[in-house]
This record gives C-alpha cells, structure tokens and sequence, in this order.
C-alpha cells in the first residue's frame, strides 16, 4: 500500500508545475498548456488542473473542447474519446499512447486478469505486436506492473496507480463503506447476542453442577452410615473385626440394607458420571 501511496503522490507532483502556470493562462495560451500536460511525461493524473478556476472557465468558452479532452484524460477512456472524436481535437501519438495507458489502468481497476481480445478493443489496436509494445511503455511508464501472459492471452496486473476519481465516484465509495459498517455491526450484534447466550447456559450448568455436588455429598455421607449400621448390626461380641468381616461375607445373606448400599453406590457412579459430562461439556462450550 505504501508503494503505491508514493508512486501515485509522485504522478501528481509532476503536475504541480503546469497547476501553477494555469493559475496566470488564459485563452490560447491555456490550450497550448493543457496539451502540453496532457503530452507530458510522468503526468497521469489531472484532478488540480481541472479545478482550477481558468481551466473551468474552459467549460463555457469557444475552447470547451479541451476542457472535455482534459476531463477524459481525467476520468475516461479511449473509447470515451472515440465516441466523441468528431467534436475534441485530434490526438497527438504522445496523447494517444497516455490515453491508451490510462485505459489499461482502468481494465486493471475492474480485473488482476485482463484478455488481449479485450484490450485490443479498448484500445482500438489490430494485432498483438502492437498491443504487447503498448503495455511494455506503459510497465516502463510505472503506471502498471505485470506481466504477459502469452499463453492464456491475457495481461496479468499485480498494480496500477491511482486514477481521478469524480464525485460520483466518491459517493458510490461511501455507500460501499457504509453498507460495510452496517454489515459489521450486524455481525457484532450476532457475536453478542450469542456471547449472552453462552454465558446463561454457563451459569445454568454452574447451578446444577453445585447442585450434583451437594448431592453427590450427600449421598457419600448416607453411603457412610449405611455401612457402618451394617458393620454395628453383623458384628459378634468378642470377635476380631476381621474374621468377624470374612464370617459375614462367607455366611451372611444380603440384607435389605446391603441392597440400599448397592443402590446408593450406583446412583453415586451415575452422579459422577453426570458430573464429568457436564464438566467437559461447559469446557466445550468455552
């Protein structure tokens, strides 16, 4: 970007000269300038001239032709000038060859890949030769890099500078820019609103995993008392615990109460497992 910030500050400051002679020309004078300037190497933008006020003045007198010639050579085309050829002066072979860059630079504006059939329409050449010999100058002239693409017919552009651009030009620019914004902020509501609702899930599935926890807590401590009432009503006096343990567990039906400890330790399992699920789905969601 910032080469091509500096090439295109550099065409318009060969045009500086020519602004601050127009501030004193008049008449024929001023025509002898503006071809001078639409002649001059280097020199492919044209937006200070026209603002200038002698050269605006052009608009209404009997020299108005230059002022539509230098308005093409501003914000048109070779085709543009065709068009009206019959009523603008004729073209220099230097002014020919600007007009047909500037062309070139347009196409680039539209398209990386520009066909040979295309350009030699719009720049009304007949063979390739030519029209190869036409974009090298305009390569040299630093106004476009690139390349030929001989194979696929084609001009491959990797930059072109800067053209004038007109009022209108700069208002469809801005509904461009601001159909962006709105695009942007209507994304960013969506990340928002989806944002709140990520959030509420999260604090939804905090509540119930303290919830699980309490109950998982719970149960551990039911657990507990389940076993050791079992361990109180199995014992025999004056046993030792561990074969008084081996004698239950060899002899010993299952009581009602060994039951509820296979149930409460199952259901703990199942709140684990609860548990892990929704700890690993709240990280998901995160």
């Amino acid at each position: 970007m910032a080469e091509k910030e500096v090439k295109t500050f550099s065409h318009s400051h060969n045009l500086e000269q020519y602004v601050l002679l127009a501030k004193s020309a008049r008449g024929a004078g001023l025509v002898a300038l503006i071809n001078q300037t639409l002649e001059a190497p280097g020199v492919y933008v044209f937006g200070e001239l026209i603002e200038m006020p002698s050269v605006k003045a052009l608009e209404n007198s009997e020299n108005s032709s230059y002022w539509t010639l230098l308005n093409i050579f501003a914000f048109g085309t070779y085709s543009d000038y065709k068009e009206k050829a019959s009523l603008l002066p004729a073209l220099t072979a230097t002014q020919l060859r600007k007009l047909q860059h500037l062309t070139i630079v347009s196409l680039a504006a539209k398209s990386k890949f520009i066909p040979y059939s295309l350009l030699l329409q719009e720049l009304d050449i007949k063979n390739l030769r030519e029209l190869e010999d036409v974009i090298i100058d305009a390569i040299y002239a630093d106004i476009i890099h690139g390349k030929l693409d001989q194979k696929n017919k084609q001009l491959e552009v990797d930059f072109a500078i800067g053209r004038d651009i007109t009022p209108e030009t700069v208002n469809r620019v801005t509904e461009v820019l601001q159909d962006w914004c709105d695009g942007c902020e209507s994304v960013l509501r969506s990340i928002e609103k989806q944002i709140e609702r990520a959030n509420t899930h999260k604090e939804k599935k905090q509540k119930q995993k303290i919830q699980v926890e309490a109950e998982v807590e719970n149960l551990k401590k039911a657990i507990k008392a389940s076993s050791q009432s079992d361990m109180d009503n199995g014992g025999v006096s004056g046993m030792p615990a561990s074969y008084h343990s081996q004698q239950y567990q060899q002899k010993a039906p299952t009581t009602s109460k060994t039951k509820g400890l296979v149930y409460l330790i199952s259901v703990l399992l199942d709140v684990q497992a609860l548990i892990f699920y929704n700890t690993n789905f709240d990280t998901y969601l995160i």
